[in-house]
């Protein structure tokens, strides 16, 4: 049991990841799937998202350039989903764009800054 739920939440995170929390959500995924799956591990190493993890572990961290780009996304999918997706009135407005600004601050402050490669 212990098994599949890593491996369900290491598909959510590969999603999460495709979907703009790149780096975070795919080191995510990939630890999840280390616990769970070597196989699905490997699959996402050699899929064009491995790119990322592989980059995220050989200098250390993310680029500026890839964490504006992640929190441009985090902010844009926030915006979209308080204010086309979710109904006036809902808490869910509310809840949604403080954890959005959680995000965004864990990836500025939280997520090392890749080191320069020589």
């Amino acid at each position: 049991m212990k098994r599949m739920i890593y491996i369900v939440l290491g598909l959510i995170c590969v999603g999460l990841g495709a979907l703009g929390v790149v780096v975070p959500g795919l080191l995510l995924a990939s630890w999840l799937f280390y616990r769970s799956s070597p196989r699905l591990q490997e699959w996402l190493l050699q899929s064009w998202l491995g790119t990322y993890i592989r980059s995220y572990r050989r200098r250390g961290g993310m680029t500026i350039a890839q964490k504006a780009g992640a929190c441009g996304i985090m902010v844009a999918m926030v915006l979209l989903s308080t204010f086309v997706f979710i109904p006036k009135g809902s808490v869910a407005r509310i809840i949604v764009p403080i954890v959005g600004a959680i995000g965004v601050l864990t990836v500025i402050f939280a997520v090392p800054n890749a080191k320069d490669e020589e």
